[in-house]
């Protein structure tokens, strides 16, 4: 029987009260903030920390929910700060909960469902005050909230890995695709050593739904329907938008729309070289874009870019350096990414289990 168990079994083995939440915490609005000196104490919005200032509106423990915004978006916070009117912080009554306990109570209950408005999203007071908390032993709380804890400390641990590894990828790729004082190295146009690929105009409404995705100017695909227009290996640079110059490799059958397509002379590049030497590129592309309305970059002057061209022996070796960097990074199947996700349904799962008790009536 583990620790938390025992302590169900002793303490609370029928079950246990739950109780509104006004009665174990006093929610308060935030305030204005503009005129607050610099300093050292955070200043919270319902996206996080805004700034800082020189004084607090609270110096205890306390759970932060959004009162419009993103109403997902709940804080725990246990050293001074302040918090501006979109979103609440909690005065929490610690003789009957512990803090943290009641941060994973709440966020475990996704209130961001109890909007009720037709616009921006937001949550009131007296919507907040009934949500049912349950209050088991304090010892049973603590429990669960150092099990908890465990969780996410390895969560973050990996997301902090997974940070300096793109770090360390973003390096690499540069460093290795720095070609600039080797005489061996031919720079030749991105046109020399690729062929375009231009895409077809299409909407969406125009389309049936499949399993192809749409490449329209953003950094993911729009949207999936049931025909391509190209097959095989390509990169492909977004044409405009914010993320004009976004660079991105296919191996399947793609539909490119708003985007300039470009198949490696396969005698000349690598295909997966072509890739990652656009790339490291990216914010150069991105610097491209021009026009007062939608920004875009020009295929012309997209293909008089010069890149390193090293045999291609060099080119195969730089590729399968990258690419575990790429699968480490990136892979949502086998890299850090598909390890954090998998943490993070551990944690939801055993936070819901956890947080789930038999509910006993007080006897009137």
């Amino acid at each position: 029987m583990s620790k938390l168990e025992q302590l169900i079994t002793d303490l609370c083995p029928e079950g246990v009260e739950y109780v509104s939440l006004c009665n174990v915490a006093k929610i308060s609005n935030g305030r204005d903030h503009k005129s607050l000196p610099e300093g050292d104490i955070p200043v919270y919005g319902s996206g996080g920390i805004m700034r800082y200032a020189n004084q607090c509106i609270y110096d205890k423990s306390s759970v932060l929910i959004p009162r419009k915004g993103s109403l997902n978006n709940v804080f725990f916070v246990n050293q001074p700060f302040w918090t501006v009117d979109t979103i609440f912080y909690t005065k929490i009554d610690e003789k009957n909960i512990v803090p943290k306990f009641f941060y994973y109570y709440i966020v475990a209950q996704h209130i961001e469902d109890l909007n009720q408005a037709g616009g921006v999203p937001s949550l009131t007071k007296a919507v907040l005050d009934k949500v049912l908390i349950p209050l088991p032993p304090l010892p049973v709380q603590a429990e669960i909230v150092r099990i908890l804890d465990n969780f996410t400390e390895l969560t973050t641990e990996l997301t902090t890995e997974l940070t300096a590894r793109k770090k360390q990828y973003k390096y690499y790729c540069s460093k290795i695709l720095s070609f600039r004082d080797i005489p061996d190295v031919k720079w030749l146009t991105l046109n020399k050593i690729a062929n375009v690929f231009r895409g077809d105009y299409i909407t969406k409404k125009g389309t049936l739904e499949g399993s192809v995705p749409v490449i329209l100017g953003g950094q993911e695909p729009a949207y999936y329907i049931d025909k391509s227009n190209h097959n095989g290996k390509i990169v492909v640079i977004a044409r405009s938008g914010a993320s004009a110059g976004f660079v991105s490799y296919w191996d399947e059958p793609i539909f490119v729309t708003d985007g300039f397509g470009y198949e490696a002379k396969t005698d000349i590049v690598d295909e997966k070289y072509l890739y990652y030497s656009l790339k490291s590129i990216e914010p150069e592309l991105n610097a491209m874009k021009r026009g007062a309305g939608v920004p875009h970059v020009s295929g012309e002057a997209i293909g008089k870019i010069q890149l390193p061209v090293p045999c291609i022996e060099e080119q195969k070796r730089i590729v399968a350096i990258l690419d575990r960097f790429d699968t480490l990074c990136n892979d949502i199947s086998s890299g850090l990414p598909a390890e954090i996700e998998a943490r993070q349904k551990q944690y939801e799962y055993y936070r819901d289990k956890l947080l789930t008790f038999p509910k006993v009536e007080l006897e009137v």
